[in-house]
């Protein structure tokens, strides 16, 4: 998982596979903008199996931010550890942060209890019952290697979360 609001500046640090449990490569003290002990956004790898064991992400989250606040708690409650790079000498200037809140202006709104939803852990929604469908497919190539580019529209149950149709 990589959220594309971050980008890495170091080519020090590690993005093998997973194995011992999600690995944090954004950790907060590499970070730019986020230092608390509980952040998991930026980059998180997890292997299918870690994803599905924290019945992936919420489903009360639209626009940007706060998600990986609950997804900490989630991968805290299936019993997951999670592992942060060490020996990273570049500090701050690790990753470069590209998230414009001026081209994206839905994305800041906070409305009803939106900014709530991160301190508790949704325990009814996630992987087992999110709603969506599939737009298009698009196969390319990167690097040589195939890669399928999928456009989701996601359904939004405005009962449960109204600032999903926020516009």
């Amino acid at each position: 998982m990589h959220d594309v609001d971050l980008l890495p500046r170091n080519e020090e640090l590690d993005y093998g596979f997973p194995e011992a449990g999600p690995f944090h490569v954004a950790s907060p003290e590499l970070h730019p903008l986020y230092h608390y002990k509980t952040y998991v956004g930026g980059i998180l790898l997890l292997t299918k199996q870690h994803y599905e064991m924290c019945n992936g992400m919420s489903n009360r989250f639209w626009g940007w931010g706060r998600e990986d606040d609950e997804f900490y708690r989630r991968i805290k409650g299936a019993g997951l550890q999670l592992f942060r790079p060490s020996g990273i000498k570049t500090g701050y200037k690790t990753f470069q942060h590209l998230h414009d809140p001026a081209w994206r202006k839905r994305d800041q709104k906070r409305i009803a209890t939106q900014k709530q939803e991160q301190f508790k852990v949704d325990r009814e929604g996630g992987l087992n019952n999110v709603r969506y469908r599939i737009e298009s497919r698009t196969a390319l190539s990167v690097a040589g290697a195939p890669c399928t580019v999928l456009n989701i529209l996601l359904d939004c149950d405005a009962s449960k979360t109204p600032w999903c149709t926020f516009s």
